[in-house]
């Protein structure tokens, strides 16, 4: 008789930080993975608790999605990885919250996983985390990524250490692959 194997990601708590604007695919698709996995999700947000976030499909308001935690009240220390997603918006909004872009700092810090998608990598800038970084974004991003001392390039998804990017939502499977891969270590 064969026993259940667990899910790989069993006992792992990942924080995916967003705000109103998310483009709702690059949310809802590493979230379901990573759920399948076996991995407790939190939505962060600058928001309250209950307060709702629009999500995108492109540039189309779509999806409504409940805050489930304040990333004011959030430590770093109660997850083993941080998920950015993008669309224009929503980290265009995350980095004029100085908590967020705290909590994405401390992250870096402490040598957690994080990963973001599209326009995700924009926060990461002003969480000072892309120095000598190698990256990947939406191709609008480069400029933005390099003045800031990454060094980019143009690939489906990028791991450098604890850092994992990726370009748009055609990548999301590729990207939830190194987020496991993250998580496994």
């Amino acid at each position: 008789m064969q026993q259940a194997s667990s899910p790989a990601l069993q006992g792992k708590r990942v924080a995916i930080l967003m705000t109103d604007g998310v483009e709702q695919v690059e949310y809802t698709g590493p979230r379901s993975f990573l759920e399948e996995q076996g991995a407790t999700v939190t939505l962060l947000s600058p928001k309250a608790p209950g307060e709702t976030i629009q999500g995108f499909n492109q540039l189309t308001p779509d999806q409504t999605f409940k805050v489930e935690r304040d990333v004011r009240g959030a430590n770093h220390a109660d997850f083993d990885a941080l998920v950015l997603p993008g669309g224009v918006a929503n980290p265009d909004q995350l980095r004029l919250s100085a908590e967020s872009i705290a909590f994405i700092h401390a992250f870096g810090m402490a040598n957690k996983p994080i990963a973001a998608i599209c326009h995700g990598p924009w926060t990461l800038i002003d969480a000072e985390l892309v120095t000598n970084r190698q990256m990947t974004s939406w191709p609008t991003l480069q400029v933005d990524l390099e003045n800031a001392g990454a060094k980019w390039s143009d690939q489906q998804v990028v791991v450098d250490g604890k850092l994992v990017t990726s370009r748009k939502p055609d990548d999301i499977p590729a990207f939830n692959q190194a987020i496991l891969g993250q998580l496994q270590q």
